[in-house]
């Protein structure tokens, strides 16, 4: 088994860290808050307190942060540990960023003769905890293979895409489609709410006609009990409705879901909504339309 090096130990982070130590790896982590290490140290991962220590004889690097702030200060800057990885590593980035903050990393590596592969993942905290993510891969194709025992823990299928880069530009365009999905549901059922429709009966049409999703299903049956439990926060939302943009923008390609969805994210965080679920994008909808989709304690 392999010994992997992970940072990261947030919502998608510990449920990866559980599965790779499932699998009989040699799982060390730095997290930049250590609250999470008893948990983690529980389950026979091992914990650092200075990422350096993560480095030596690592044969994974592997780390799922927040955001492109995040990739700078641990990896290109602050620690600048694409600098100091040793030869022999390959590196794995998990997060959702801009597709120019990870050719920045993939430069700083493949100078270094470092192999990289960006591997962002789709799912949210249920997916991460079951190993059920889908993971879209860009890079080397030999090192896509070389890394599946490590991919394949944590996943349900793996998408290999191509060259360097191509796993982060297929997450925004993932993100898109699930961006277009929340939105259409809250603004389905707030019509629906207003034109006196029974919502449930609602749902139970949109999981059978040809317009059915898993997001439909799971966001509607939320939003009618109430349930703006946090699987993957609004806040994040936010943060990947500009990165769509942005990467529209330099492509010149229209993705007026992603303008609609920033502006709402927005009016939910600014009501203090940012650390609800993406979800919580349906609560603002309905607020507009002047509605309550809460229908459990009618």
């Amino acid at each position: 088994m392999a010994k992997v090096s992970f940072i990261g130990l947030g919502i998608m982070g510990s449920g990866m860290v559980g599965n790779l130590v499932k699998a009989g790896h040699e799982v060390t982590v730095w997290n930049r808050s250590s609250s999470k290490y008893p948990e983690v140290e529980k389950i026979g991962a091992k914990t650092v307190s200075d990422p350096a220590q993560l480095l030596p004889g690592a044969d994974f690097l592997m780390y799922c942060l927040s955001d492109d702030a995040a990739v700078d200060a641990v990896i290109l800057n602050g620690t600048s540990l694409a600098t100091k990885v040793e030869p022999g590593t390959v590196v794995i980035d998990l997060s959702t960023i801009d597709p120019v903050t990870s050719a920045a990393e993939r430069k700083v590596y493949e100078e270094r003769g470092i192999e990289f592969l960006d591997a962002p993942v789709f799912g949210t905290k249920g997916e991460a905890r079951d190993g059920g993510l889908w993971i879209v891969i860009g890079g080397d194709e030999k090192t896509y293979e070389k890394a599946l025992p490590v991919l394949e823990p944590i996943s349900e299928t793996l998408h290999y895409m191509g060259v360097g880069g191509n796993g982060t530009k297929m997450k925004l365009v993932g993100n898109l489609l699930v961006a277009s999905q929340i939105v259409s549901i809250g603004e389905a059922l707030s019509l629906a709410k207003k034109a006196g429709l029974n919502l449930t009966k609602v749902l139970e049409v949109a999981a059978v006609a040809d317009f059915k999703t898993p997001i439909y299903a799971g966001v509607g049956a939320g939003v009618i009990k109430g349930d703006y439990e946090v699987n993957f926060p609004l806040k994040l939302m936010l943060k990947d409705a500009k990165l769509i943009q942005a990467f529209a923008a330099r492509l010149n390609s229209p993705v007026t879901i992603a303008v609609t969805t920033e502006e709402l994210a927005a009016e939910g965080v600014a009501a203090g909504m940012g650390d609800l679920n993406a979800s919580a994008i349906v609560k603002v909808i309905s607020n507009r339309a002047g509605v309550d989709l809460n229908e459990s304690t009618r």
